[in-house]
């Protein structure tokens, strides 16, 4: 049995390593290996009791709810051709223009993000994307780094557009009303933000026109089908969150009744879509649960709010600016998912409210845009290129690092978190709340 004094050394350094691990991915390995693998060891150790480490991964049973349904509803959405519909009204409607498609893409994003959270963004609309701009035989980067970063500059617009925002204000949801006072001209100012440094960041990928002619994709009835029930697990999420109802449930309730009702219309074997769902994914979300409440074991909460306190000593507002960039970077260390845990556990006991508790929020949702690890939202965006660029050698091989996506990240992230936070603090003093 490891004493106490030494697992308080032991214990953060292997989740520390474990992280730089997930963000290095040496050798190729997925980076859930290096999360289930460490928090595997934290247990082997006992460092963590197996009773904290079955709750810890209980805690997490929504957000598997949730990722399940939405990837679910993704293969389903591929299995019967929604993607290259998708891809054909795209390029149609760019009308030969690299700019007017970029400002499509972005559109379709913000809205999918809106209203069906940023993991939709990743999983759903980033292979009908890549799909669309092979077609077109464009630079694919531009719009594929636009569903990677509107997945997060948009998911505070509504509190079902990120799963975090339940995890943060998992004790006190805001009412919608208020929510929408408190956070949309943030959210609009984050979007338009990121927009523009995006449009020049890649200002010459975007000057060509798209010289080629791509093919009407007829929509199936079985994929008119699909939208409908696009449609329907829209208005589920939106009834669920009026309700202040957990969203995994009735999400992935909603996919399961969706993907047998075209199943059987379609006489197809829905278990060939369970197979395509990326299970490890659920398994690196489950480490990190396990990882936050082991830090958490050790007093880091005692420590977030003595910080929280002496930031929000120094005044409201610049309490708040202080408050959202800190947090946003630390989403590129620890991933916003766990960091969500720690800030509604720190805003619960803390009993922090108004403009310092919307900027945390902000923070974790905004602050992933750094790098390809700050969200669990990335992440997938990630997979899905990895995995989209693998299967056709014909098609264009899409790579982006850890490196590449930085060097993106380091200039959208914090303009559009300036930008949000000021919004923020603006609205704060309009409402004149103290």
């Amino acid at each position: 049995m490891i004493s106490a004094e030494i697992a308080r050394i032991v214990l953060p350094l292997i989740v520390a390593v474990s992280i730089a691990l997930m963000l290095a991915r040496p050798r190729g390995i997925p980076e859930v290996w290096w999360i289930s693998g460490g928090a595997l060891l934290l247990i082997l150790l006992r460092l963590v009791p197996i009773k904290l480490a079955a709750k810890a991964v209980a805690k997490g049973s929504d957000v598997y709810l949730f990722l399940i349904g939405m990837m679910l509803l993704s293969e389903l959405a591929r299995e019967q051709g929604v993607f290259d519909w998708v891809a054909s009204v795209a390029v149609k409607g760019a009308h030969g223009s690299c700019s007017r498609l970029f400002l499509l893409v972005y559109s379709v994003g913000t809205l999918v993000t809106v209203f069906m959270s940023n993991d939709a963004t990743a999983v759903v609309l980033t292979p009908a994307i890549l799909t669309a701009v092979r077609k077109a035989k464009v630079s694919p980067l531009p719009y594929l780094f636009v569903c990677a970063l509107i997945a997060n500059a948009a998911s505070f617009v509504l509190p079902i557009s990120n799963p975090a925002n339940l995890v943060v204000f998992h004790t006190g949801m805001p009412p919608l009303g208020a929510w929408l006072a408190d956070f949309d001209v943030p959210s609009i100012l984050s979007i338009l933000t990121t927009f523009c440094v995006m449009r020049f960041l890649f200002r010459d990928d975007l000057r060509g026109d798209i010289d080629c002619k791509v093919e009407d994709a007829e929509l199936s009835t079985n994929g008119k089908l699909v939208l409908a029930g696009l449609a329907l697990m829209i208005a589920v999420l939106m009834t669920a969150s009026a309700l202040k109802k957990d969203l995994g449930l009735p999400t992935c309730l909603a996919a399961i009744v969706i993907t047998a009702v075209v199943s059987i219309k379609a006489r197809s074997n829905p278990t060939n879509l369970a197979r395509e769902i990326s299970w490890a994914t659920l398994l690196l979300v489950a480490g990190l649960f396990v990882m936050v409440d082991a830090v958490e074991s050790q007093g880091a909460l005692n420590l977030t709010k003595q910080w929280l306190a002496w930031a929000s000593s120094l005044g409201q507002n610049v309490g708040a600016l202080i408050v959202g960039f800190v947090v946003g970077v630390a989403n590129n260390l620890v991933n916003n998912l766990p960091l969500g845990l720690i800030a509604g556990g720190t805003i619960e006991t803390a009993h922090t409210k108004g403009l310092i508790a919307n900027a945390i929020l902000i923070g974790v949702d905004l602050g992933p845009n750094l790098s390809v690890t700050g969200s669990l939202a990335t992440i997938l965006w990630l997979l899905a290129l990895r995995k989209d660029s693998g299967g056709d050698s014909n098609s264009q091989k899409v790579d982006v690092s850890f490196w590449k996506f930085l060097r993106v990240g380091a200039v959208a992230m914090p303009t559009a978190l300036v930008a949000a936070l000021g919004g923020a603090i603006l609205m704060n003093a309009l409402l004149g709340r103290p």
